[in-house]
C-alpha cells in the first residue's frame, strides 16, 4: 500500500492541480523544475515523482523521427504494466506524445533513473471507465482534465518483458495500484 503521508500529499495536491492558476502556471514551470531535478538526482526523480510514480517516456517523433522525451505520471495497472494519460493539463490538444506512441509503439522509459524498453497499446473503449478508476485510486479527480479539454483522452497501457517490472512498485516502495 502507499504511505499514509503520501496518500494525504495527494489528497491536498490533487484538487490544486486542477485549477485555472495551475493549469496556467504549470506547462511553464514543470518543465523548468524537471530540468533542475533530473540535473540534482542524475535523473533518479522527476518533479510528479514526489508525490505519484512517474516516468520519463523516450518516444519516436511521429512526423520527424527524432528521439522525444516527456516526463509523466504513470499508474500501475496491476499486471506489471503502466497505464499513462495524455491529459495535458486539460488543454483541447493531444500532447505530441500520444501521437509518437500510436505512431511508434516501441519506446523507452526511464524509472528512476533505470532503462526499460516498453510497447505500448491504447487502452480499448471497452477498459475506459476502469481504467480511468484506477487512475483516480491514484490520483483523485485526474478524470477532470479530460472533462475540461473537450475531447476524449488518448490513455496508453505500457508494458515491458522486464523482471521484476519497474511498475509494480516493489523496486522503488510505491506499493501496488
Amino acid at each position: 500500500m502507499t504511505h499514509p503521508v503520501l496518500r494525504a500529499l495527494r489528497r491536498i495536491a490533487a484538487p490544486v492541480s486542477r485549477t485555472r492558476w495551475f493549469r496556467r502556471v504549470g506547462p511553464r514551470a514543470l518543465p523548468v523544475a524537471e530540468r533542475l531535478l533530473r540535473r540534482a538526482t542524475g535523473g533518479r526523480l522527476v518533479v510528479s515523482g514526489i508525490l505519484v510514480p512517474s516516468l520519463v517516456l523516450r518516444t519516436t517523433g511521429a512526423r520527424s523521427a527524432q528521439p522525444r522525451s516527456s516526463e509523466l505520471m504513470y499508474t500501475p495497472d496491476g499486471r506489471g504494466g503502466a497505464i499513462v494519460a495524455g491529459t495535458s493539463f486539460a488543454r483541447a490538444a493531444h500532447p505530441a506524445w500520444t501521437a509518437n506512441l500510436a505512431a511508434h509503439p516501441d519506446a523507452e522509459v526511464v524509472v528512476r533513473g533505470r532503462r526499460f524498453r516498453v510497447r505500448a497499446e491504447r487502452v480499448p473503449d471497452a477498459e475506459r471507465e476502469a481504467t480511468w478508476s484506477r487512475i483516480e485510486r491514484q490520483w483523485p479527480g485526474y478524470r477532470q482534465y479530460e472533462r475540461d479539454s473537450g475531447r476524449t483522452v488518448r490513455l496508453f497501457r505500457l508494458t515491458t518483458h522486464a523482471v521484476p517490472s519497474p511498475f509494480d512498485g516493489r523496486l522503488w516502495g510505491w506499493g501496488r495500484g
